[in-house]
Parts: C-alpha cells; sequence; structure tokens
C-alpha cells in the first residue's frame, strides 16, 4: 500500500470536503468517471453507492480502479491514485453513507431517491500515487 504523501493529507480530511473521481472499466473494456463522496479508513479510502449501479458492476467485475481527488479551493491541485477494491460489503453500508452525508451536506442522514435500494460500501488500497 503506497501512503498519500504528507503535503495532500489536508484533501483527505473531513472538513476540506474533497470529492474522489473514481474512474472504473466498462465491460466493453471503456473507462466510466463519477464523482463520489469518500472518507478515509486507516489505510483504505471508503466510498459508497446503490448495488446495481454502473460503478458497482464495473468494481466487481473488474477491481483494478484510478482515483483523483481534487483540492476544491485550487483545482489544480490534486492527487492520482490507482488502487484495487480490496472489499465490497453492504454490511454498515447504511450507516456509511449517513456518515458520508454529514460530511458533505452537514445532513444527519442519506436522502434515498428510492428506498429499496441497497446500499454498499467499497474499500479501495491505493498501490500508486502521482502528486501534482
Amino acid at each position: 500500500m503506497k501512503k498519500i504523501p504528507d503535503r495532500y493529507q489536508d484533501l483527505l480530511e473531513d472538513k476540506k470536503r474533497a470529492f474522489l473521481y473514481l474512474a472504473t472499466t466498462m465491460q466493453d473494456g471503456t473507462p466510466q468517471v463519477t464523482p463520489v463522496w469518500f472518507n478515509v479508513e486507516g489505510e483504505f479510502l471508503a466510498i459508497n453507492s446503490a448495488k446495481g449501479r454502473v460503478k458497482d458492476r464495473n468494481m466487481r467485475r473488474q477491481p483494478n480502479v484510478a482515483l483523483c481527488i481534487q483540492d476544491p479551493e485550487d483545482p489544480y491541485r490534486y492527487v492520482q491514485i490507482r488502487g484495487r477494491v480490496v472489499e465490497i460489503t453492504e454490511t454498515g453500508a447504511e450507516e456509511h453513507i449517513n456518515q458520508l452525508a454529514f460530511k458533505y451536506t452537514g445532513q444527519a442522514s442519506f436522502k434515498k431517491n428510492d428506498p429499496a435500494e441497497i446500499r454498499v460500501k467499497y474499500r479501495i488500497i491505493p498501490d500508486s500515487i502521482d502528486e501534482h
């Protein structure tokens, strides 16, 4: 696992509210990019989605991902990460999306578009880091 350099650690802090741009691979090999909320859990970056969405299907099929975390105050300051999804779980995913909702919106809970959706949490381990 690679460590994100100290000079970019502020991008990982909850108060910064930086978005993570997640690149996955479609079944036909083409790239797909989505901005997502994230937080840090030890050595892992943790994201959340609904089961069955494009990024969910892509990460289940191909766990290699590319990530970009951009400074919301300076768009030319960012860190690129290549990594692997090492855990996909529904356990604790509802609590996790509520934590992310609080971080990004200040709301205590996440408002689902569809009450029947199943939330999924993904843990990603960085393998390669390119800083800018």
